[in-house]
């Protein structure tokens, strides 16, 4: 049996909204291990001086928690 959990994260950039993404889904998995999807939930922009000066996404992303062995679970005290 596996089971996932979603997590919503936002990230940015001031080249496009498919590089926001990028950028959002390297970093979580930096911290996150087996991220198997991620959903743009919304895209926005920031605009500066009448001009696009950051794109921003919220992401939502799901990855698979690990099982913990029934050892290391009787143990804590």
């Amino acid at each position: 049996m596996s089971v996932a959990k979603v997590i919503e994260i936002i990230s940015s950039s001031k080249k496009s909204f498919e590089d926001a993404v990028a950028q959002g889904v390297a970093k979580a998995a930096d911290s996150l291990h087996d991220i198997t999807s991620a959903w743009v939930k919304e895209q926005s922009v920031k605009v500066t001086d009448g001009k696009i000066s950051e794109y921003r996404v919220n992401l939502k992303l799901t990855f698979v928690l690990k099982d913990t062995p029934k050892a290391a679970k009787t143990k804590k005290k």
